[in-house]
């Protein structure tokens, strides 16, 4: 019986066939494809303008969220500040009116969760006009 140990082949890897194939997909992609130079882009861009107040449109519904989490609709303080009565006070203000323009502007000291809050039942009552606005202190 023979224990000696015997020799094992060294393991070699031949990149040669790898870097062919490299090579081949390169000039493939490098035929196959287009480049086109666009002289120029048309896009309209919105305008804005910083002069003189915005204007409020009466036929929207302004929820402003203040620093302790109080809402105020359309300059009428609720009484309480959950979800529910938020939601009863839209009801009553928008009625079946749901394509009006819904804005939130939230007091930089607000809880993030109150304008969540807003959000959420307003995403509820189907209000699909929803922006949320930041206001200019009167510091500033």
């Amino acid at each position: 019986m023979k224990f000696q140990r015997q020799r094992r082949e060294e393991i070699n890897i031949n990149l040669t066939p790898l870097i062919d194939v490299v090579f081949l997909l390169l000039i493939f992609f490098m035929i196959s494809t287009t480049f086109t130079r666009e002289a120029h882009l048309t896009i309209s861009l919105p305008e804005a303008s910083a002069e003189g107040e915005a204007q409020q449109q009466t036929d929207s519904i302004d929820v402003v969220v203040g620093a302790e989490g109080q809402y105020t609709i359309n300059g009428e303080s609720l009484v309480s500040s959950d979800a529910l009565t938020l939601r009863r006070a839209l009801l009553k203000l928008a009625g079946e009116a749901r394509d009006v323009p819904f804005i939130i502007t939230a007091d930089a000291q607000a809880a993030h969760q109150s304008v969540v809050t807003v959000m959420d039942v307003a995403g509820k009552l189907g209000f699909s006009k929803l922006s949320i606005t930041t206001q200019k202190t009167s510091s500033d």
